[in-house]
């Protein structure tokens, strides 16, 4: 039930222009990239992976995380949708949960494609350095990590409110103040909408991107809270 669950979303998402929007943070960042040199010793990709992490971490990866949280609700919002399929014989906790990873999953194709831009960068100016697959594969899974609480809360937002773009403009407004609050060493580490940038920029003499306490509270504690509050809440939720 839940392979056929996240086959409907995926077709639902695949004929929305909401899946365009999926390649302007990759093509972005691999301009961006192409034009900007960012002193990082040792390493021409890490040079071009760090401008292009400026692009993608600070704005794009936590929007498109509450856009397609959104986008995966649209059509259940319009003319009774939540009606109809959960009038079906499907469990609630499986719609929730396909809803969930297919966000989770596109979110992971943005990354794998500002993967691909940044060997067409190198290509293009013609690297000789071997590639950092360890320095860049890891901050990939730890941007994504970062978004995982912030998706667990956008579904939540998405599903109680029938308005698109309301869930959408409160993320715009939560994500605008990273630029400020990702450089701070204060609110920095706990603020959610800051961790996908943090998550790839940062190292930790531990090996990790993130610090134990901002893995533990903030991304894992903010996923399972989000989660559980999102799922009890569609539990309940009145069609």
């Amino acid at each position: 039930m839940l392979g056929k669950l996240l086959y409907t979303e995926w077709i639902k998402l695949k004929k929305s222009k909401v899946l365009q929007i999926l390649y302007i943070s990759p093509i972005l960042s691999t301009v961006s990239a192409y034009f900007t040199f960012i002193d990082f010793p040792g390493n021409q990709w890490m040079n071009s992976f760090y401008a292009m992490i400026m692009v993608q971490a600070v704005l794009f990866l936590p929007l498109l995380a509450g856009l397609f949280s959104a986008a995966v609700c649209r059509y259940e919002h319009a003319e009774g949708g939540w009606k109809q399929l959960l009038a079906l014989p499907v469990n609630r906790i499986q719609v929730y949960s396909s809803k969930y990873i297919i966000v989770c999953l596109f979110v992971a194709l943005t990354q794998i494609l500002l993967l691909v831009g940044l060997f067409l960068v190198g290509l293009v100016h013609g690297y000789n350095d071997p590639f950092p697959w360890q320095g860049v594969l890891v901050r990939l899974f730890m941007g994504w990590l970062g978004c995982l609480p912030i998706i667990a809360l956008q579904l939540w937002v998405s599903t109680a409110w029938s308005s698109f773009a309301a869930p959408v403009a409160l993320n715009v407004i939560l994500t605008l103040p990273n630029i400020l609050i990702a450089n701070s060493e204060k609110f920095g580490p706990w603020y959610p909408w800051a961790q996908p940038f943090l998550g790839m920029v940062l190292e930790q003499q531990s090996g990790f991107t993130f610090s134990i306490e901002t893995l533990v509270f903030v991304i894992v504690g903010g996923c399972v809270i989000f989660t559980l509050g999102g799922l009890v809440y569609f539990q309940r939720k009145a069609v």
